[in-house]
């Protein structure tokens, strides 16, 4: 099962290393990622791999949440399914 991670805030040092310490730590795999900084604000989108996800979807918000609070950043992650549903006429 794929899913995208975006995480949109301030520019810091360490944002696509926490974030890539949680894949692993969670056993996500990341398949590709994407990241601009647009006038000091960081984007990045990543395509992941959950279907080996040690923990449930539900306990994966949770800690992606936690982990946003803890860098003041927004972090989302959003299923492929659901994102193709959210966007089929």
């Amino acid at each position: 099962m794929k899913a995208f991670i975006t995480v949109i805030g301030h520019d810091t040092v360490g944002v696509v290393a926490k974030v890539a310490a949680l894949c692993s730590e969670l056993n996500i795999n990341i398949e590709d990622v994407t990241q601009s900084i647009l006038q000091g604000m960081f984007a990045m989108i990543m395509l992941v791999d959950i279907t080996h996800c040690s923990v449930s979807h539900e306990e994966l918000h949770k800690r992606t949440d936690a982990l946003a609070k803890e860098m003041g950043m927004q972090i989302n992650v959003t299923r492929q399914e659901v994102f193709d549903a959210m966007h089929t006429i």
